[in-house]
């Protein structure tokens, strides 16, 4: 997963997968969800992020660890 800030924009974009998305679907106002083909996210992106969420601050909680 990758967060991807744009200060122009400010949107943030969270990829949960890497690969394009195929069609967009706007879930609320300013929150749109990526799906490629097979109709699986990709990623989820912010409008308006910084009025939206707490963008100094990530937390990380309970991840699985991979083992190889």
């Amino acid at each position: 997963m990758k967060l991807h800030y744009y200060v122009d924009t400010d949107s943030l974009y969270i990829e949960l997968k890497p690969g394009p998305g195929s069609e967009t679907v706007e879930v609320s106002s300013g929150l749109n969800v990526g799906l490629d083909s097979s109709g699986d996210v990709v990623g989820f992106d912010i409008d308006k992020a910084s009025t939206r969420v707490d963008l100094s601050k990530i937390e990380v909680e309970a991840l699985p660890i991979r083992s190889h």
